[in-house]
């Protein structure tokens, strides 16, 4: 009797998801290495002996009061720039769920065990720290978020040519962990309500979504009422971020007959660039700026709200996605691709431990009365990223001339039809690759026809 056939959790990814997956990566890349500068412009200006005019900067208020919205520029950047990058990440997310990995429950099951895995470990690696130390919980969800964005920037600076497998489990990891921290900050993170704002948000919710169905085009409608939106539920007690991530997630992300590209995935394609290359640096910039010194440094490792907050980026997420990921493919039939080992996967679950943006976020948000122990909250997960991305440097580089060979191998056209050739060879798959290769081809086909046609036919719009 033949044994049954296990799936390729981490195995070759369908053309048409490979070439998204490129895309997003190249915008996230891009995106990293901005906010990777503006963290250590941020660490400079705060280090300098400008580092008053930093404070002030951050510190300076503006917006209506009359609206609740008088707000400092680093709340202004907190509270409103990061709804940008919500929005996007609800969007993805939507996108993952209908028509990405995540739509298939077989497929979704080993990355979305990992990255709740994932986040559960760190949560447990500061509430058992800060137990035996003696320290407060209430950080307990900081080392819990994976920045993808800083990830990545990572893999670019070290130049590892990591094989797209690897790259999308460690997109699909950020986005359920980005489901994740959204969860945590709506449940555990409001501890007020206002409920004839947040009725008002709702309202504008259900605004906003009969526009979507209806059809209505047009930024001029949508962002007006974005704003509005965002405004009720600041004022609500909800987090603002809540906000973006509901409208992005109510955005029509599955392809009808004959369109290239949902309304969502035009709108993340416009949007995301912001948010990657404006909204989050600016965020960094305002929020990493904390003060560095040999005993504040000596600190955050005696300290066990800090010392936490470091063991649950670099241990505990190592150890949860690696954990979730070996016992998810020792007990189904999942397993690793051919190409690839459990050391690779140890690696990239090395380098999920580099949380920043929400990490930062969720920082504030827990230890809002004490400003002291919020900065030095910050700077546990600054040191804390730091360690992950050094130890996942080393990993990965022991793998990378490996990696290099794999990536060649994807990437070889030798007919340049602009199909990569390990699509075009007989396999297990053969059919469904070659059926998703005539159905671009015919695409191409067609949009040259409608080229020498005089009319494109794409309606670019947002919705």
């Amino acid at each position: 009797m033949t044994a049954p056939n296990r799936r390729s959790a981490l195995g070759r990814l369908s053309l048409p998801e490979r070439r998204y997956l490129a895309d997003a990566l190249r915008t996230e890349t891009v995106g990293g290495i901005i906010l990777l500068a503006a963290a250590v412009a941020a660490l400079i200006w705060a280090n300098s002996p400008l580092r008053d005019a930093y404070h002030s900067l951050s510190d300076f208020h503006f917006g209506p009061s009359s609206l609740g919205l008088h707000l400092s520029v680093q709340h202004w950047a907190a509270d409103g720039l990061l709804a940008v990058f919500f929005f996007a990440a609800g969007v993805e997310l939507k996108r993952e769920l209908v028509a990405g990995d995540l739509r298939d429950p077989r497929a979704a099951a080993l990355p979305v065990i990992a990255a709740v895995c994932g986040m559960a470990a760190p949560a447990l690696v500061y509430a058992l720290v800060n137990s035996v130390g003696g320290g407060s919980l209430a950080g307990w969800a900081v080392p819990t978020a994976t920045d993808i964005a800083f990830a990545l920037a990572v893999l670019a600076v070290i130049g590892t040519s990591l094989p797209s497998a690897l790259r999308a489990f460690l997109l699909t990891l950020a986005v359920v962990d980005d489901l994740g921290a959204i969860l945590i900050i709506a449940v555990f993170f409001t501890n007020r309500l206002d409920f004839l704002a947040l009725g008002g948000a709702l309202l504008g919710l259900l605004v906003f979504w009969l526009l979507l169905r209806r059809g209505v085009h047009g930024w001029y409608v949508y962002v007006p009422l974005a704003l509005v939106i965002w405004g009720l539920m600041y004022n609500s007690g909800v987090h603002a971020t809540i906000a973006g991530v509901a409208m992005g997630l109510m955005l029509r992300c599955h392809r009808r007959e004959g369109e290239e590209r949902s309304p969502g995935e035009r709108v993340e394609h416009l949007v995301r660039p912001v948010s990657a290359g404006l909204a989050v640096p600016l965020f960094a910039l305002f929020s990493a700026g904390v003060a560095v010194s040999g005993s504040a440094l000596t600190d955050v490792f005696t300290r066990p709200q800090t010392l936490g907050v470091v063991l649950g980026l670099v241990v505990g997420k190592t150890l949860g996605i690696f954990g979730g990921t070996w016992l998810t493919a020792r007990f189904t039939r999942a397993r690793l691709g051919d190409d690839l080992t459990w050391p690779d996967l140890f690696a990239v679950a090395t380098l999920a431990g580099i949380g920043f943006t929400v990490s930062l976020l969720i920082g504030e948000l827990a230890f809002t009365g004490d400003p002291h122990l919020t900065d030095e909250v910050k700077a546990s997960v600054l040191i804390g990223s730091l360690i992950a991305a050094v130890l996942a440097t080393l990993l990965l580089k022991f793998r990378n001339k490996h990696y290099r060979l794999l990536w060649e191998e994807e990437e070889r056209d030798e007919d340049r039809d602009g199909v990569p050739d390990v699509y075009e060879q007989d396999g297990p798959d053969y059919h469904l690759r070659m059926a998703e290769i005539l159905e671009r081809k015919a695409a191409a086909h067609r949009r040259r026809g409608e080229a020498r046609g005089g009319a494109s036919g794409e309606d670019d719009r947002p919705a």
